[in-house]
């Protein structure tokens, strides 16, 4: 897998994705937030080991940390682990670097710890505005922990050269957002916002839908008719008159067509044979 640094969440989907493969605790996704229970067992958005630290940068807002209640020891935490964390017959057994939120003493902890503890970690007065945000970097030797109120402004809090095992622990390390009490009453550290600011939500719906008066288009128009079509005054048609006769009959010498919206073309010519011998011919062919 990757550097830390391209792995990226907004927790906009509702569904834990399999980036947090390792996630433990009965953790959860909804509204917008990534919900971490904390109770007097352990929970966590935790990745697979399979991720980088070395060369890698990357931060996430902390919405909301646990009340201290009754507990004696109450936190949430953001701790990048080495290879091998959990297994005390590892050398890297309790190796980790991070960010600890203690909601008892209202401290926030900057730390690299062996077997979960470090004599030299840096702690500063909490303030849930002013550290809304916390980054964990490595770069040219160097590890730099930072805070920021929103993302943009970012303040270092405590540099260190970096372990070895952080650059030795290439594509073997694991991420893991947590939190634990030892008493009081159950709640839950919430964070958002995993190495974007861009807070788009993904919206899936059923449904009718009706567009807002802001929303407006040009539709295309069709008509259609099953009336009878009747023609306008301004078609015309020029229709010519045939007039058949058989049998014995008489023509007028004028005969005409009177059609409506037609014009009356010429008269109609008649051209008739020579006379048989026997008949009477009358006016005017005689």
């Amino acid at each position: 897998m990757p550097s830390l640094s391209t792995l990226i969440d907004n927790f906009n989907d509702s569904v834990i994705g399999p980036d947090w493969g390792n996630s433990y605790g009965g953790v959860t996704e909804s509204g917008g937030k990534a919900h971490v229970p904390c109770t007097t067992s352990y929970a966590g958005y935790q990745t697979s080991y399979t991720w980088t630290l070395a060369g890698a940068s990357f931060y996430v807002s902390v919405t909301n940390v646990p009340a201290a209640s009754t507990a004696t020891e109450a936190y949430t935490s953001l701790f990048v682990n080495a290879p091998g964390i959990g297994d005390n017959t590892n050398p890297l057994y309790g190796t980790r670097i991070g960010f600890v939120i203690n909601v008892v003493t209202g401290q926030l902890k900057m730390s690299s710890e062996s077997s979960y503890f470090d004599a030299g970690a840096v702690s500063i007065a909490y303030s849930g505005t002013t550290h809304k945000f916390l980054r964990l970097r490595e770069t040219g030797g160097t590890v730099f922990w930072d805070t920021s109120p929103d993302g943009t402004t970012w303040t270092n809090r405590r540099t260190l050269a970096t372990p070895a095992w952080v650059t030795a622990s290439t594509n073997q390390c694991a991420l893991d957002m947590s939190a634990h009490r030892d008493a009081g009453t159950v709640d839950e550290a919430a964070y958002d916002l995993f190495n974007t600011l861009s807070n788009g939500a993904t919206v899936v719906a059923t449904g009718s839908g009706t567009f807002t008066t802001s929303t407006t288009g040009t539709p295309l128009r069709v008509a259609t008719s099953t009336a009878t079509a009747t023609l306008d005054t301004t078609a015309t048609a020029t229709l010519k008159a045939t007039l058949k006769a058989t049998g014995s009959g008489r023509l007028d010498t004028d005969a005409t067509a009177a059609l409506s919206g037609a014009t009356d073309l010429s008269d109609v010519d008649f051209q008739l044979g020579k006379a048989t011998p026997g008949w009477a011919v009358s006016r005017p062919w005689r």
